[in-house]
């Protein structure tokens, strides 16, 4: 086995890898940039090298840079993660060339199914059903837009080296596929240092799921079951679940046994996915294969008990596979979130910034999860777990420079179902403060009887959420609920201050009983009856809460239960109340007395600033490139700017008619939020 192992890569994937080598007993190396040197993998590693400024195509996917660290750690193997050199057979040829064992598949596996095109040459001549596209290279956008109308709109407009829906767009006109083929190409060049593009069908109504295989070195290939990744936004995964909720045994029998045969035709050893879109019917289209470890493989190891990067590793070291495909069962149902660093209520738009309070839920790992994480017998009906794969810590800065996502939280259960509800409480318990963040999108989604029923295709997200995430309101019984939670916990604090100031001592002044409640445009006027065990809260119209529950002033996170209904608050204060988030909810609630909320109600309503008539910059990022100039007249929906932010490009579009009367920014200057790049007549 490996003496030393350096992981060519960071954040989340890296410190996961270290936790595996970790466990095998193998030390381990990190590289971090100048923008890292305090990030999480770096501390949780070994030992650490410096490879060069912040932007990746300056330090993580500089090969030389990375070469340079291994020989200075003295490391025998590298793991790639996924990303960055994670499919470069050049990284691949140059470890070998150094005697370093890559953790991962050979070179000629790279070259064959890494390249987008390639693999789908392979597949087409292996008689795999693929999506109609154009596989040849595309010169320019003209070329783009005439290959778009012989495939016939709309189109999907790809990297060839893209990976994590980075250089990926759809186009359903000219005009947007003019548009898409540029900002793909630039992605394209920025994130893989490979600008070339393909172009294929995009199949509307699908559902994307994918097969993942491990293969060694002596000819023995797996597969361990599918994961359900339709629900996507702009090409990127948001949740993803194992098994599918749509597949039956036969056709995740044919999935899987023409994924390994896929493999093995290209001579593959190492874990890696195959990837596939399925219509209604079930019939399924090879889209590409990631010759790599995914983003999602966590809830594949939560159903099987197989750690991959532990696979990976010891196939690097030349061991064959130590369980065959009879062995594999998928044990219970995982679901993994992707709790990404930006802003739902901005069009998801990117969001950076220090971590000012960063506390993820308990992890738990359920009874029958012994031994190396092998299943024992049958999972108890109770039985849960919770697992967050996580890259950052509290107190440290999330940079512009990388992808956005912080961490992957997963669950698992006996039931779909049941994961679903554990999700529900570990969403509602994750505290992250400092930075935008989709939490409250991510319980939303856990809520959507479409997700519950299991019907969601890779629209799922434009089609229920066509005008972005306006966040969540609560159903009548919910919002009194937390109505009812919010005033037994108002007491309590108000209890709290007047001991603190010495008044109820001196009975200068008691905490009343009656109070009135206003939450989400909704007034309760209600009557608390307390007593050691918890509060009775009573509603002017008859209903009657019993609320129990530990929490103490100061505590931002309450766990109460109301008549045997359990509620997990993210709670914060504000004057006279609570900034409760719950299942998606973010709202604002009051408790007063009957004669504060009757002056509450005379105060006027403070109106926002008028910026209709400026262009302000939604996410902090770099301007890559300015369409317009001053006394230009602009048209709705005409493109006013990009802006690069975590390695994706955004267009600003005109949202109506005007003139452009001044330009506050130019090509690369550095924004912040609302920072007005542009004014108009």
């Amino acid at each position: 086995m490996f003496k030393k192992i350096l992981i060519a890569n960071r954040g989340e994937i890296a410190c996961r890898v270290i936790k595996t080598a970790r466990k095998m007993g193998i030390p381990t190396v990190a590289i971090y940039s100048d923008a890292d040197k305090a990030a999480l993998h770096v501390q949780m590693a070994d030992e650490a090298v410096h490879i060069g400024p912040p932007p990746a195509n300056q330090s993580y996917i500089v090969i030389d840079n990375v070469m340079q660290a291994i020989r200075d750690s003295g490391a025998e193997a590298v793991h790639p993660g996924y990303g960055f050199l994670s499919e470069n057979a050049k990284f691949a040829e140059a470890l070998e060339a150094e005697g370093v064992a890559f953790v991962g598949p050979p070179k000629g596996a790279i070259e064959a199914m890494g390249d987008k095109i390639t693999s789908k040459k392979i597949a087409q001549e292996a008689n795999v059903s693929t999506v109609p596209g154009y596989m040849g290279l595309i010169a320019d956008a003209e070329e783009a837009v005439k290959i778009s109308n012989e495939i016939g709109y709309p189109v999907m407009i790809k990297a060839s080296a893209g990976g994590g829906g980075k250089g990926m767009r759809i186009a359903w006109d000219d005009d947007e596929a003019r548009e898409g083929f540029q900002s793909s190409k630039n992605e394209a060049a920025s994130s893989f240092g490979d600008d070339r593009i393909f172009i294929e069908k995009f199949v509307t109504q699908p559902r994307h799921i994918e097969i993942q295989v491990l293969c060694d070195g002596h000819g023995n290939g797996i597969y361990l079951g599918e994961r359900e990744c339709s629900i996507q936004r702009r090409n990127q995964k948001v949740v993803e679940e194992a098994p599918s909720p749509f597949l039956d045994e036969a056709t995740r029998r044919a999935m899987g046994e023409q994924s390994v045969a896929l493999a093995k035709a290209v001579g593959y050893a190492s874990a890696g996915t195959v990837e596939f879109i399925v219509d209604g019917d079930k019939n399924f289209y090879f889209l590409e294969m990631n010759t790599r470890l995914q983003v999602e493989h966590p809830v594949t190891e939560l159903i099987t008990g197989v750690d991959l990067v532990e696979q990976m590793i010891r196939v690097a070291a030349g061991e064959p596979l130590s369980i065959t495909q009879d062995d594999v069962t998928l044990t219970g149902w995982a679901i993994e979130n992707r709790l990404y660093a930006e802003d739902p209520y901005r069009g998801f738009l990117p969001s950076i910034g220090r971590l000012t309070r960063y506390r993820p839920p308990m992890e738990i790992a359920a009874g029958p999860l012994l031994d190396q994480g092998k299943w024992h017998g049958d999972a108890p009906s109770g039985a849960a777990a919770v697992r967050n794969d996580t890259g950052v810590y509290e107190g440290g800065e999330i940079s512009m420079y990388y992808d956005p996502m912080i961490a992957k939280l997963c669950t698992w259960a006996p039931t779909r179902d049941q994961a679903i509800e554990a999700m529900r409480v570990a969403l509602d318990s994750f505290e992250v403060e400092g930075i935008g963040h989709n939490l409250p999108f991510l319980s939303a989604v856990m809520d959507h009887p479409i997700f519950i029923a299991g019907d969601m295709t890779t629209a799922f997200i434009a089609e229920q959420y066509p005008d972005g995430f306006e966040g969540v309101t609560l159903a009548d019984d919910d919002l009194q609920r937390v109505a009812a939670s919010c005033a037994a916990m108002h007491r309590v604090a108000e209890i709290r201050r007047t001991r603190v100031s010495g008044r109820m001592d001196n009975h200068e002044r008691k905490v009343g009983s009656d109070w009135v409640v206003t939450a989400q445009g909704s007034r309760f006027d209600v009557h608390i009856a307390a007593d050691p065990q918890g509060s009775t809260v009573t509603f002017a119209d008859g209903g009657v809460f019993r609320v129990t529950s530990d929490w103490t002033p100061g505590q931002t996170l309450a766990r109460v239960d109301v008549d045997g209904h359990p509620l997990v608050l993210k709670t914060g204060k504000i004057s006279g109340g609570f900034h409760i988030r719950t299942r998606g909810a973010e709202l604002n609630v009051h408790v007063r007395t009957p004669r504060q909320a009757e002056l509450a109600g005379l105060m006027p309503e403070k109106l926002p600033p008028d910026t209709s008539k400026m262009l302000l910059c939604p996410m902090p990022g770099l301007i890559v490139k300015v369409d317009v100039e001053v006394g230009d007249e602009v048209q709705d929906g005409q493109s006013l700017c990009t802006i690069e932010a975590m390695k994706m490009e955004n267009i600003l579009r005109a949202e109506r008619k005007g003139v452009v009367s001044k330009i506050n920014a130019g090509p690369g200057d550095s924004l912040a939020v609302d920072d007005v790049i542009m004014e108009f007549e």
